[in-house]
Order: structure tokens, then C-alpha cells, then sequence
């Protein structure tokens, strides 16, 4: 028994030797071999290009440049001389300070920036003198330059990852960048690439002394995708420049295939501010800028009343539910009295009208006879409101559409609960009667606005609004963007919707912005405009909207004009849209006399009255000359006072 259990004994002591050396040798020597490779060898990132961006018609819009990040280990500086790399890398000690602080708190062992993105001139001086300080080394990296100095809301910016990115997606790491908006954020993962590695040997002060096995554990890196957008680079930048001075959403599509041909929001920035040592500073300006909100993207993220363009809609609503033709005649006595407060007002024109001349002439009584028969067509009004309702978001509205930007809302478009649940009493039609004419509790989108007109430019259906043609050569062939969406209406009640907003041109609201040889179909608007100032509401001046397509029988393009505090449909907003479907169908601009005027008239000081108390009449007597360029010049910098430090 004893000699049994002796053997027991050092049979067990043998295995638990053997198991040791099996842990040591077999199990524990690629963590150890890993352990001692992270203290002798560095491994520095080569990141890729990031993939360029290209107009629908191969013109380059945004490429790259080459930048160096001053990266540091916190582990491998020792007694760092604050003063002396401070003055090297030209920032505050203080700054420096917080800088090597946050990265120990990062990591101990993993690099973090210490300075991002100097230039080639800014690198120079530091390459021989950094190598004094353990710990430091500049990382290559590449950024954005941009070929052209506008179009920031669409074609986004990158900015160094947030811990959230670096948590989601291993891809990252303390200091990378990635998209953060527009269309560097939406196709992030395209434009990235993916990053490359270079091994080194290093020495007792932590500095790379020589290729790790001679670079046979190195990985090359893969450069970003390339894509091709579907703006046109010329006409986003002659609409940029006819937006100068106006706030507000131009948006043009080309209805046969749903391709934004150009999308600008005003004002807007040089999207290079956003690059470089200064970004953070001039990002922040941005940012801080509560009046003029240029980081909003107004044409997908303004929600407006649509004002008349709304009108055929109802139009084609009644149409298809069969309560009226476009032979009827209304009559209009400079409004319609509905039964409230106040009769719904309309300017002098020939009365009775039908349809044709009722679009031609933005008749809000015609059109507000027109809505309380559709409404009324069930004996429960929320019942009319619901197929009402089903009608009109058919042409995208209420909707954030499905576009590939990544930002929207989804406007509003009221149906019978809404009303419902709003009234405590018994409601009917003429409670919602604003609807009738695009006011009252309906909000759109410009490019909600564009989309319904490219669907009647179709006569009856849209393809989604997309901002990606070809994807590194390649077509896209994603259904969400390539597949029919129909409305409800009948292909057959957009003729005569069609001949009114053409009939806009001829002899209505827009006879004076016709194009030469070119037959648009439009529609003007004036939008009611309220603020609040001191708690009271005030009326401000009105917005100005127009939408329109081109050729009327064969649409190669779509317009939505958004312009705040533009007066009224023609006068600003009308004007536009005829120039961008002129310079986008014949190249060249024969209206000089409307380009000229959109040149030399700001609407700057319409946006600083409920701040700066002046006049009503102001921009008015600017129009009509009553004041001079010089004293034009003088209430521009009262305009500037109002909101100093802005960038563009």
C-alpha cells in the first residue's frame, strides 16, 4: 500500500511538472512572446487615402493632402521638458501639459496625438529635433483637401473619433478620424480604406531603430473607394453664388432617376475651415453661431410651411377623388369667407377662374373651395382628412424619404387624428381651411418640395432622392434608389395640373422669369412668416418659394427654391429657380437682367430686424435704390456687429 501510494504521489508530481512545462512551453509562450515583442518592437500605422470625390461629371471635388500627427506613449517619455517641446511643437505649456495628461489617462502603453495635422512646412523642423524626446514620433497620415470652397453641408468633414466610434468599431483607435457629417459620414466605411502597419525594432528610449524581420509582419494599406456623386459641380456653385446674402434651400433633381443635381443651404462655409491645426477653433465659431446657424442644412432639416406650390396637390386630390374638373369655375371676391374670424384674403385677378388660371394665378379661393370638397366628400370629416391625408404623403411628404444624407426630418402632413385629438369640440373642414393653400399645419422639406415635383414632372411617381451615382466606376444598383414609387394619383389628372403650372409662366404669377426657348412648369409662393420677440409674436416678412421643372414634356430637371424672408414667390425665389434650370439645360445665362438683380440685392437686413429693431421698409428702399451702395455698406456692419467672428 505505501509503495502505491508513493508512486502515486510522484506520478502526480510528475504530471503537474509536465502540465507546467506543456503551460510554459506551448500554452504560455505566444503570450509571453507577445509580451516581450510589445516591449521591444513599435508598431506605426500607414493610413490609407481616403477614396476622392468626383461630380456626376468626373470633375475632382475632393481629394487629399498629406499631414503628420505628433503622437506619443506615455510609458517611454520619462522627465519630459515641458518648456522646450512646447516651444518646438509652438502651443502653450499648459495646453502640452493636458495634452500628455489625457493621453496617460488613455493608455500608458498606446499611442495618442499629441498635435494632429501639421502641414509639411510645420513638419520640417521637427524631424531630427523630436528624436531628443523619448516617447514622441510623428505618424504620416492623410487628410482632406478640398478642390472647391463651398458644398460643407453635403460633403460633410472628418474630426478625430469619440470614444463611442472607438467602442463600436475596433477599426478605430485613440486619434483616428473618420466622417462626421454629409457625405463623409454616410459612406464612411467606403472612403475609409483600410489601414497598414510597419513593425520596428526599438531601443531603451523607445525610438525605432530598425525594421521588425525586415518587414515581413508588415501589411500594406488599402486605399478608400473612390465615388462619383451625382452633383454637378458647376451648377452647385453658381447656385452657391446666386445664394449669397439670402438664407434659405436651393435643391434641384433630375426626375428620371432621382439624382440630387444640386443641394445648397444658405449660408454656408469653406469646408477647408475644417481642416488643419485651426478646425477645432473655427468648427467651434460654427457651431456658436445661434443666428445665422450655418451647420444647419435648411433644405434637409428646415421644415416650412410650403406656402401656394402646395395648391397642386390639392389640385390633383380633387382630381382623383373625382369632387371637381378642371373646367369648373369659383369665384373669388379678393378672398373666400369661410365662416371665421376673418375671410381668407387673395389678390386681384379676373374671377370666376377654373383650374388652369386658378394654378396661374395662386387663387386662394379657388383652392380653398377646392379642399373643403374634398374634406367634405365623407360625412365625417376625419374621415376626408384621413384620404386626404394618404393623397398627399403618396408624393413623399411627411416623410424623411429614404435619401442617403444623414441628416432630415419628416415635416408634417395633419391626418383626422390629428385634428381630433387638437380640438375639444366637433371639428370640420373650415378649421383646417390653411391647409388649403400650403399654410396652417402643413411643414415640409425643400427637398420634400423638390421630390413632389419631380413625381408631377413624372406624372405620377418618384425614385428617391439619392446623392451616389457610381461607386468606384460602378453604377449603383441598389433598389431603394432605382425602383419606381408611385403615387396614388392617376396618371391622367396630371395633364391639366401640368397646363396651369405651365400657364404660371405664360401670363401668371411668373410671366416675368421666363427662359427663351426653354417651356418651364412652376408654381410661386409666399409663405406667412412669424417670430417671437420679448414673449410677443410679430409678423416678419414673408418667405419666398418657388418650384418648377424643365422641359415641361420631357423633365431633365426638378426645382425647389426656399428663400426666408424673400417677400414673395417672384421676386427672389422664382428667379432662381429659372437661372439654375437655364444654366443647367443650355450652359449658358441669357437672363442677366435676373442674375444681376439676385448679384446685388442682400436680404441681410430682413434677418437682423428682430434683433436690431430696424425699419420694416429697409431692404425695400435698398431695392427700389432709395439708398446708396455707401449706406448699403454702412447697415451691412450692423449687421456684422450683431454677430461678429463669422467664417465666411
Amino acid at each position: 500500500m505505501k509503495k502505491l501510494l508513493l508512486l502515486s504521489i510522484v506520478t502526480l508530481v510528475g504530471i503537474t511538472f509536465l502540465g507546467r512545462v506543456i503551460y510554459l512551453q506551448v500554452i504560455l509562450s505566444d503570450t509571453l512572446q507577445m509580451e516581450a515583442e510589445n516591449n521591444a518592437i513599435t508598431t506605426i500605422y500607414d493610413y490609407p487615402e481616403r477614396g476622392f470625390i468626383y461630380d456626376r461629371n468626373g470633375k475632382l471635388m475632393v481629394a487629399n493632402q498629406v499631414a503628420y500627427d505628433v503622437m506619443v506613449i506615455p510609458r517611454e517619455t520619462g522627465d519630459v521638458d515641458i518648456n522646450k517641446l512646447a516651444e518646438l511643437l509652438k502651443i502653450d505649456e499648459s495646453r502640452l501639459e493636458k495634452k500628455l495628461k489625457d493621453a496617460r489617462t488613455w493608455s500608458a502603453v498606446q499611442a495618442s496625438v499629441v498635435v494632429p495635422q501639421l502641414t509639411q512646412i510645420e513638419y520640417a523642423p521637427l524631424q531630427e529635433q523630436l528624436r531628443k524626446f523619448p516617447g514622441f514620433y510623428i505618424q504620416r497620415r492623410s487628410l482632406r483637401k478640398y478642390m472647391v470652397d463651398h458644398s460643407a453641408s453635403v460633403l460633410g468633414y472628418i474630426r478625430e473619433v469619440n470614444q463611442n466610434s472607438i467602442k463600436n468599431d475596433d477599426y478605430y483607435v485613440q486619434g483616428d478620424l473618420a466622417g462626421k457629417s454629409g457625405i463623409e459620414l454616410q459612406y464612411e466605411e467606403e472612403l475609409r480604406g483600410v489601414k497598414g502597419y510597419k513593425k520596428y525594432t526599438r531601443d531603451h528610449y523607445g525610438r525605432a531603430i530598425e525594421s521588425y524581420k525586415n518587414g515581413s509582419s508588415d501589411k500594406a494599406p488599402i486605399a478608400g473607394t473612390d465615388l462619383t456623386i451625382t452633383l454637378d459641380k458647376e451648377l452647385q456653385e453658381y447656385a452657391e453664388k446666386l445664394m449669397i446674402n439670402k438664407r434659405g434651400g436651393v435643391v434641384a433633381i433630375e426626375p428620371q432617376t432621382g439624382e440630387i443635381l444640386t443641394l445648397v443651404t444658405a449660408p454656408n462655409y469653406d469646408p477647408s475651415l475644417l481642416m488643419g491645426r485651426d478646425r477645432s477653433k473655427n468648427i467651434n465659431a460654427i457651431l456658436r453661431d445661434t443666428v445665422r446657424l450655418p451647420d444647419v442644412n435648411r433644405v434637409l432639416q428646415g421644415q416650412y410651411a410650403p406656402g401656394s406650390p402646395f395648391k397642386v396637390i390639392n389640385a390633383l386630390v380633387a382630381l382623383q377623388e373625382g369632387v371637381v374638373t378642371p373646367q369648373e369655375h369659383f369665384s373669388c371676391n379678393n378672398g373666400y369667407n369661410y365662416g371665421g374670424k376673418k375671410p381668407l384674403g387673395c389678390h386681384s385677378h379676373a374671377s370666376p377662374l377654373a383650374m388652369n388660371k386658378g394654378i396661374a394665378e395662386s387663387c386662394n379661393a379657388y383652392f380653398a373651395q377646392v379642399y373643403r370638397r374634398i374634406i367634405e366628400n365623407e360625412k365625417d370629416p376625419a374621415k376626408g382628412m384621413d384620404i386626404w391625408h394618404d393623397h398627399v404623403t403618396s408624393f413623399g411628404l411627411g416623410d424623411f424619404l429614404g435619401y442617403d444624407l444623414p441628416v432630415g426630418q419628416p415635416g408634417r402632413i395633419p391626418d383626422g387624428d390629428y385634428y381630433t385629438s387638437r380640438y375639444r369640440y366637433k371639428w370640420y373642414a373650415p378649421a383646417t381651411i390653411s391647409n388649403a393653400i400650403g399654410q396652417g399645419e402643413v411643414a415640409v422639406t425643400p427637398i420634400q418640395l423638390a421630390n413632389m415635383t419631380a413625381a408631377i414632372a413624372n406624372r405620377g411617381y418618384f425614385y428617391r432622392p439619392h446623392i451616389i451615382k457610381e461607386i468606384k466606376g460602378t453604377p449603383i444598383d441598389i433598389l431603394k434608389y432605382t425602383e419606381k414609387n408611385y403615387t396614388t394619383i392617376e396618371a391622367k389628372h396630371f395633364k391639366p395640373v401640368v397646363e396651369g403650372m405651365n400657364e404660371v409662366y405664360r401670363s401668371g404669377t411668373a410671366k416675368y422669369v421666363q427662359i427663351p426657348g426653354i417651356e418651364i412648369c412652376g408654381k410661386t409662393g409666399t409663405v406667412e412668416n412669424f417670430t417671437k420677440v420679448n414673449g410677443e409674436r410679430k409678423q416678419l416678412t414673408d418667405h419666398s418659394v418657388f418650384i418648377a421643372f424643365a422641359p415641361k414634356d420631357d423633365p431633365k430637371i426638378a426645382v425647389a427654391v426656399f428663400i426666408e424672408n424673400g417677400y414673395w414667390g417672384s421676386r427672389y425665389a422664382a428667379k432662381i429657380a429659372s437661372l439654375l434650370i437655364e444654366k443647367h439645360l443650355k450652359g449658358v445665362i441669357t437672363r442677366t437682367d435676373l442674375e444681376n438683380y439676385l448679384l446685388t440685392h442682400s436680404l441681410e437686413y430682413e434677418y437682423v430686424k428682430k434683433l436690431s429693431k430696424a425699419p420694416f421698409k429697409v431692404n425695400e428702399a435698398i431695392d427700389q435704390g432709395l439708398i446708396t451702395l455707401e449706406k448699403e455698406k454702412k447697415l451691412r456692419k450692423l449687421v456684422d456687429s450683431l454677430h461678429p467672428n463669422t467664417l465666411y
